[in-house]
């Protein structure tokens, strides 16, 4: 909790709660006189965080308020499916005078987590897991003799869409002698509008709900719809189901964005992480730190692949709930019937994608490449197995900011090259993910991996022609006599810049971009290690199986000696912070690659 904190006016109410045990000591004709100051304070902070999330938590302000009014938390667990919608939660567990750092740098987490806090009992960063976790909750104090423990899921309804929500929920109807409460919090949003049969199943059931449903088919008792907004009727229902026994669901009906008008009026999607705004006319404002004159590499997905659909009718679009997170809604409201938001569903997605493509269609199929690591028993089986033409646009990759040690890409260049088949490529700026788009879908056959960041990128022209790429052909960015920085990615514009300022001392650096990390360039490697001593490596990604070590792989393979120093991502969990910050802290920055360029070999 390092990050200085900034003072914010607190409402007369919730300056009395530092925990839920001062909730519960209210009346309970007092809480939503708290529930709109804790909403206030969120309107606050946010609106001068710039990097928080904002609609979704404002939409759980009553329902949080009533389940530490009830539930005797922490000995109650509750844990809460996502952390989109938990900052009233952090608000009142403890952290009131902190959450102004929420995000930043040494401040609190914008997810709950185990080690900031006893009342956030259990970790999340992706959705879907409160229902598996709360039940393996409850099982362990059913085998530990402990009954007098309530046990409460809160999830979303975009969440529900996910297969582990389901594997959850089959099990805990089995489970009839656990206490497990599933509070579906229905706002019919997820980030993009929810999509699928599942969506309309709930619109319906909130409209007019007659008899048996889904979830009492599982054999959970089903309450509700109930407005989750009306503080009276909430606290009365959780007493009510608090003392019941058994699997339950209660369905709350809320609103993204609930109490802030331009919120409540607005595009839910562009709400729900704002950046700056005025709290007091809603416009947004701009970070000092955007470059608008250079576009995020999205967005540059995004229209490459309207372009390329335009002129290629196999081409699809395929994404996991995230059409605006990933730009793929540019394709969608031109194309809109060849683009799929599958819902929170990965591996659906993936193996959705592997049987367009055994059709003849070239699907792109775009997940953020922490989200990438639930689909990956699909890539392995389902597409490389069957050296299928899939296109894994792997977005996010590498440290992605303030969602933290969840959200950050670490994995991917370690664990995709492992598989068979696999083409794995990163482009070094925006020009470069576009020669690489038009050079996967050109393919034949096979898997294509293209990573990138989370961000903008250098080049300010951008939409020029495209290029076909050699597959497996990395590139020679400059030269240099005294050693050599093999750089996969965005990050090679790091090392561009460390070159220039360390030509001042009169060292001579070359710089390979390798683009691809498989297949390698071995014509380039054995280039590499014929003339230099001393060799850089860097990547935004795991040092751990990732490219660096794939270059030791080559040198011991190839009987070369050098010294070979590799920077990245250490081994361990990075936390948040701005990329800027963590890619500091992880050494791979400009000031640290000039820092490897003057070690002594």
């Amino acid at each position: 909790m390092g990050n200085k904190t900034q003072t914010y006016k607190v409402g007369e109410l919730l300056q009395q709660i530092n925990l839920p045990k001062d909730v519960r000591s209210l009346s309970q004709n007092q809480l939503q006189q708290l529930a709109d100051e804790v909403r206030q304070y969120i309107i606050d902070v946010v609106s001068e965080n710039g990097n928080a999330h904002f609609g979704a938590n404002l939409g759980t302000v009553e329902l949080t308020v009533a389940l530490h009014y009830v539930f005797n938390t922490p000995y109650d667990l509750l844990v809460w499916d996502v952390g989109h919608q938990a900052y009233g939660h952090k608000i009142l567990t403890g952290r009131k005078d902190v959450f102004s750092t929420i995000r930043k740098k040494g401040g609190i987490s914008g997810f709950p987590s185990r080690e900031e806090s006893e009342y956030d009992t259990f970790g999340v960063g992706h959705s879907s897991t409160s229902i598996s976790a709360v039940l393996g909750m409850a099982v362990a104090d059913k085998l530990k003799g402990i009954f007098d423990r309530h046990h409460i899921a809160v999830i979303g309804d975009g969440a529900m869409t996910a297969g582990l929500a389901f594997e959850g929920l089959n099990h805990a109807g089995f489970a009839k002698d656990t206490d497990v409460l599933v509070i579906l919090n229905d706002n019919s949003m997820s980030i993009d509008p929810n999509v699928g049969a599942l969506n309309e199943y709930l619109v319906r059931i909130s409209e007019s709900y007659k008899g048996t449903n889904l979830f009492e088919a599982l054999d959970f008792s089903y309450y509700g719809p109930i407005d989750g907004h009306n503080m009276d009727e909430v606290v009365d229902m959780l007493i009510k189901l608090k003392a019941e026994k058994g699997p339950k669901l209660l369905h709350c009906i809320t609103k993204k964005g609930k109490g802030y008008k331009y919120s409540e009026e607005g595009n839910p999607t562009k709400w729900h992480a704002p950046g700056f705004f005025n709290k007091e006319t809603g416009e947004f404002l701009k970070s000092q730190n955007d470059a608008p004159q250079t576009p995020k590499y999205q967005d540059v997905f995004g229209y490459t692949l309207l372009e390329l659909a335009q002129k290629n009718q196999q081409i699809v679009g395929v994404t996991p709930a995230m059409p605006t997170g990933s730009s793929m809604d540019i394709m969608m409201r031109e194309l809109p019937e060849r683009v799929f938001d599958v819902g929170i569903a990965e591996q659906h997605a993936v193996t959705f994608s592997a049987g367009l493509a055994t059709q003849g269609m070239i699907p792109f199929c775009n997940i953020y490449s922490t989200f990438m690591q639930r689909a990956y028993d699909q890539v392995i089986h389902d597409v490389a197995l069957q050296n299928l033409h899939v296109v894994f646009c792997l977005d996010r990759a590498g440290l992605v900011g303030a969602d933290g040690a969840t959200h950050h890409g670490a994995y991917d260049l370690a664990y995709m090259r492992s598989i068979p088949n696999m083409i794995i490529s990163a482009p070094m700026n925006e020009e470069e993910l576009r020669n690489l788009m038009l050079t996967a879908q050109s393919k034949e056959t096979g898997p294509f991996v293209i990573r990138y960041p989370r961000g903008r990128g250098v080049m300010v022209d951008w939409k020029i022609p495209m290029q076909l790429v050699e597959i497996g052909k990395g590139r020679v960015v400059s030269e240099g006599n005294d050693m050599a920085v093999l750089s996969i990615g965005h990050v090679g514009n790091f090392v561009q810049d460390a070159i220039s300022e360390i030509h001042k001392e009169g060292l001579s650096v070359a710089h390979y971009d390798l683009r691809f990390l498989k297949p390698l360039d071995e014509r380039l490697l054995h280039e590499v290690f014929t003339n230099f001593n001393k060799i850089i490596t860097v990547e935004d990604g795991c040092l751990e199986g990732g490219m660096g070590s794939a270059i030791l792989e080559f040198m011991a393979d190839n009987n070369y000696a050098a010294k070979v120093m590799r920077l990245g991502i250490p081994d361990r969990f990075i936390h948040h912070g701005t990329q800027e910050e963590l890619q500091q802290e992880c050494a791979f920055d400009k000031e640290g690659i000039i820092k490897a360029i003057r070690m002594p070999v």
